[in-house]
């Protein structure tokens, strides 16, 4: 009869056991080594204060808007017909990756009557707001019984070279679209920008209303900068943004 060595066993088991160790660690290495490889980095601004703000061309103050502490864009009292407000994020160096916040615009009362309630963001924003490119949303477009003017709903525009009217008019309909909107109300906005192109996603879509393959600024870097028209009741809520 063959005699059975329970030591032998023992210390076999203990090697597979090892082994099985020394795999689970090497496998968790590989992980954590790909997720750092890969990392996103984010940056949260509640944007319950108008604190670490560059303002241009206006002047920001915390709010409560619709039950929501937020940012509140204002003009100054003197301003041009195209002058928007611009609050650049001064910690904040952007090429790629996603920008999320929620925006909430509609024309002051004092607004000219053709006023469509301006209001988005700027990124790849240069020389305090020298040189800046945009994606916003003309919220009182949205639910227009003009079918033209819901194809203006969202405009990218790239200052000063490229305005919207230049745009439309070289390349109509390539740089805005239409999407639903409601004037005033909370609205959310995407802009996953990679390389030349930025896409927009509005209110947790999961298609982009507006892709633009041409960024006119090209690959290059700048501040993010919260963006209203100067007749714009303007308010801004819950910024991230993913690199």
């Amino acid at each position: 009869m063959m005699k059975f060595d329970s030591s032998r066993f023992v210390v076999m088991a203990k090697i597979r056991n090892l082994s099985q160790c020394v795999a689970v660690i090497m496998l968790l290495a590989g992980a954590i080594g790909l997720g750092q490889s890969g990392s996103t980095r984010t940056a949260t601004f509640a944007l319950a204060s108008p604190a670490g703000l560059e303002v241009i061309h206006g002047e920001a103050e915390a709010a409560t808007y619709r039950g929501r502490r937020a940012v509140h864009l204002r003009a100054l009292t003197s301003h041009g017909p195209d002058d928007v407000v611009l609050a650049l994020l001064s910690s904040e160096d952007f090429k790629d990756g996603t920008i999320e916040l929620e925006v909430a615009g509609a024309p002051l009362p004092t607004a000219p009557a053709d006023d469509r309630g301006f209001i988005g963001v700027a990124f790849h924003t240069q020389a305090h707001g020298a040189r800046w490119e945009a994606i916003y949303l003309r919220p009182t477009n949205g639910r227009s019984d003009d079918q033209l003017r819901r194809n203006h709903s969202v405009q990218y525009e790239s200052a000063p070279e490229y305005p919207w009217h230049r745009l439309r008019s070289e390349s109509p309909g390539v740089y805005e679209s239409y999407v639903d909107l409601e004037a005033g109300a909370w609205t959310r906005m995407k802009i996953v920008v990679s390389r030349k192109t930025a896409r927009l996603y509005v209110n947790g879509s999961e298609q982009p209303c507006l892709i633009v393959n041409d960024l006119k600024l090209g690959e290059t870097h700048g501040q993010i900068a919260l963006w209203a028209y100067w007749s714009t009741d303007a308010y801004f809520s819950n910024l991230k943004i993913y690199q």
